[in-house]
C-alpha cells in the first residue's frame, strides 16, 4: 500500500497550487496522478510542460497515442493506460486502434504499426535502435524529427508511469470503465 498523498488545491506545497489550477482548466478535474506530483512542484510543472509539448509535436492524433500508449503498455502502467483510453476517445481515436494498442497486437495500419515498433525500440533498448528500424520508420515516411519528438513523449511518460508505479496512483473515476492490466 502506497503512503503517498494524492494532494488537493488545499493540501498541496504552495508551489503546488497554481499547477493544479492548471490541471483543473485543461482537464475539469485534477487527476490523481497531478495531485501525486504535486507533492514535488518541480516534477509536476515538468510532466505539464511535457504534455503540452507532446501535444505540439507533428504527430496526429492516432499517432499520437500510438506513441502515448506504446509506452505506458510496455511499461505496465496501470494508470496511464486507461487514462490514455479517455484521452483517445475524446480526441476521436478509432476504437479498433485503440484496443490494438491495450492489448499490444499488432497495429492494423502498417505505418502506425511501424511508428509503434520504432517507439519500443526507442523504449526497450535505450535509444540505441538498429538500422533495419530505422530504415523501416524512415520508409514509413517519418523523419529525424518524428525520431525526437518519441524521446520528447517517452520522457514524459517516463515520469508519469514510473510514478504512477511507485505512488501505485488509483485510476480516476471517469477513467475506472477502461482499467486495464498487463498480460
Amino acid at each position: 500500500m502506497s503512503d503517498f498523498t494524492i494532494h488537493s488545491k488545499e493540501s498541496a506545497p504552495e508551489a503546488a497550487k497554481p499547477l493544479l489550477d492548471n490541471s483543473q482548466a485543461a482537464f475539469g478535474m485534477i487527476p490523481n496522478l497531478h495531485g501525486v506530483m504535486a507533492e514535488a512542484p518541480t516534477l509536476l510543472e515538468g510532466y505539464q510542460v511535457l504534455h503540452k509539448l507532446a501535444q505540439e509535436t507533428s504527430f496526429d492524433a492516432e499517432e499520437l497515442t500510438v506513441v502515448w500508449q506504446a509506452v505506458n503498455v510496455e511499461h505496465g502502467c496501470h494508470y496511464c493506460v486507461p487514462a490514455h483510453t479517455g484521452i483517445a476517445k475524446s480526441m476521436k481515436v478509432r476504437d479498433d486502434l485503440i484496443e490494438e494498442l491495450r492489448n499490444d497486437d499488432t497495429l492494423s495500419d502498417a505505418k502506425l504499426n511501424t511508428l509503434k515498433e520504432t517507439v519500443l525500440a526507442v523504449t526497450r533498448n535505450r535509444g540505441n535502435i538498429d538500422s533495419a528500424q530505422l530504415d523501416a520508420f524512415y520508409s514509413a515516411g517519418y523523419k529525424h524529427q518524428q525520431l525526437l519528438e518519441i524521446i520528447l513523449i517517452l520522457a514524459q511518460k517516463v515520469m508519469s508511469n514510473y510514478t504512477n508505479h511507485i505512488a501505485e496512483t488509483p485510476v480516476d473515476e471517469p477513467f475506472k470503465k477502461f482499467e486495464w492490466s498487463p498480460k
